[in-house]
């Protein structure tokens, strides 16, 4: 009987479990906690409390491996808001122009994500939950060719140890993995790891929309500017699901938002580039505290570029990268490496030598642009990196903030912006010679002066303009 384990009931754990269901008799996945049954918040998941974009992307790789969730979702509350037409965001080089739909965003609270994703995979007879199971470690065998991940230890929540045998483990426990300890203990080598530290710190807080704004109303997004010498701060107001707004402000060392309610709006309006976001909510009815997290570290392990590498292993989601959370990123990868994990195995074959090896190069390659957009921004606040940004980090930044400045007035960079931001399409598109070319040019229409908005945008939440 073949037979999947995985660890960690995350978004990423569900949708690695889905991938492994089509080539695995049964695939256990082993969670720590007690999973909800509905949309409400998940235990040790701080991060669920802020803004969460699901890029068309990920939604796209999503649907593959989930036929309908899509539909389920907008069932459930989410909205799907096309791009740029329903964004309205401050770039770093000025307003960005609301053009004719290219991509587009799936916007819901995390609970509502999680819960529907779950109960769809959990529907499966082949995947079967194991909750308040921790995880001890590998199990492994030396051979000739290497060593080999046999299935794990784990221990219930009633003290008892066991061994879950598998054919293949897949590690997806997010940011408090502990698979490299797990391989030293097998007497592999530690992997090479990358850190960019920001610092930032962010706060979030739900509103009730009024009631004119509560259907077709944008993406409010006031983007940092890197490259400013200070603290980056940033805010973003998206509508999600019962006619709410949940409003996430950051800010790195120096320049952070705080746990205190008081001072949100007025964060939101003075301390962000743009006011825009405090007036909204300034006419707006809070429905929640402030949530405040400080775990915003772009973390990558190259598990890839390892040397040794047991069969039997993958790594995936955030326990492969985690990234600072303001990019948005981090589910559409995590939906895309799981497309890679079920692709790799269609063209392999379940149980093939060097099966896990090519697996964690493949779930690896979707990390490529989300680490990029994330680090290529990051390293240039105070303190992000030991070193500080290098030639390369100046050079391309450089280039990335004349395209910034182009794509202020120009619809077709603008879309290769958002090719690329939506995971749609590799970094490779921004340096095609039409658009090197157009950088060359700069923007086609002038700049504007304010935020992109009708007036009855306008009228809808901010009834005394």
């Amino acid at each position: 009987m073949r037979s999947a384990v995985v660890l960690g009931g995350s978004l990423a754990g569900m949708l690695a479990a889905r991938a492994l269901a089509e080539f695995a008799d049964i695939v256990t996945v082993v969670e720590r906690d007690v999973l909800p049954a509905g949309p409400e918040r998940r235990k040790n998941l701080p991060q669920a409390q802020h803004v969460h974009l699901l890029w068309s992307g990920g939604a796209l790789a999503m649907e593959e491996l989930v036929p309908g969730i899509t539909a389920l979702l907008r069932d459930a509350g989410a909205n799907r808001l096309p791009l740029t037409t329903d964004m309205v965001a401050l770039s770093p080089r000025g307003w960005y122009r609301r053009w004719s739909e290219s991509h587009h965003v799936i916007l819901s609270s995390r609970d509502l994500l999680d819960a529907t994703l779950r109960a769809r995979v959990l529907d499966d007879e082949r995947i079967k939950l194991v909750e308040r199971t921790e995880v001890l470690g590998l199990e492994g065998t030396e051979g000739l060719e290497g060593t080999a991940v046999t299935g794990v230890r784990v221990r219930g929540h009633d003290g008892a140890q066991r061994t879950l045998p598998a054919d293949l483990v897949v590690d997806a426990t997010g940011r408090a993995s502990r698979a490299s300890e797990w391989l030293a203990a097998l007497g592999l080598p530690a992997p090479e790891q990358r850190q960019v530290n920001s610092g930032l710190a962010y706060a979030s807080r739900l509103y009730r929309a009024p009631e004119a704004a509560r259907r077709g109303f944008p993406v409010l997004n006031v983007q940092a500017a890197p490259r400013g010498g200070g603290p980056g701060r940033s805010g973003v107001l998206v509508p999600i699901e019962e006619g709410r707004w949940l409003v996430t402000l950051t800010g790195t060392r120096g320049g952070e938002p705080t746990p205190d309610e008081s001072d949100f709006e007025r964060f939101a309006t003075e301390e962000l580039r743009h006011p825009v976001i405090g007036e909204f909510i300034a006419g707006a009815e809070p429905l929640s505290g402030v949530a405040f997290t400080r775990s915003t570290a772009n973390r990558r392990y190259y598990y890839e570029r390892s040397r040794s590498w047991p069969d039997g292993f993958t790594v995936i989601g955030d326990a492969l990268a985690a990234y600072n959370p303001i990019y948005g990123h981090g589910m559409s990868v995590a939906a895309q490496s799981a497309v890679a994990l079920r692709d790799t195995i269609r063209s392999r074959g379940w149980g093939t030598p060097g099966l896990a090896r090519a697996l964690q190069k493949a779930v690896a390659r979707p990390v490529n642009a989300a680490w990029d957009l994330a680090t290529g921004q990051d390293v240039f606040y105070p303190g992000a990196t030991e070193n500080g940004p290098t030639l390369r980090d100046r050079i391309l930044a450089a280039y990335v903030d004349r395209l910034l400045l182009t794509a202020t007035g120009n619809g077709r960079i603008a879309r290769r912006f958002t090719d690329v931001s939506s995971l749609e399409r590799g970094a490779h598109v921004l340096l095609a010679p039409s658009v090197l070319l157009a950088a060359v040019a700069g923007p086609l229409k002038p700049q504007l002066t304010g935020p992109p908005l009708t007036a009855e945008e306008w009228k809808a939440a901010v009834p005394l303009r």
